[in-house]
């Protein structure tokens, strides 16, 4: 029963860690590609919508 407890763990971390270096390509790839008053003014957007002055 422990070994299947370890396979299953082991299992989920690798999906865990797959997971997030697509997520961390995919956003890398994006920034990548896009004009950087795309980004400019996503993080303006974000920094209004979480609160943070910027002005």
């Amino acid at each position: 029963m422990t070994t299947k407890t370890q396979a299953t763990a082991k299992s989920s971390a690798l999906l865990s860690v797959l997971f997030v270096a697509l997520l961390g390509g995919t956003v890398l790839f994006v920034a990548g590609h896009a004009q950087s008053s795309v980004l400019h003014d996503a993080a303006h957007d974000i920094r209004h919508a979480t609160g943070f002055p910027c002005h």
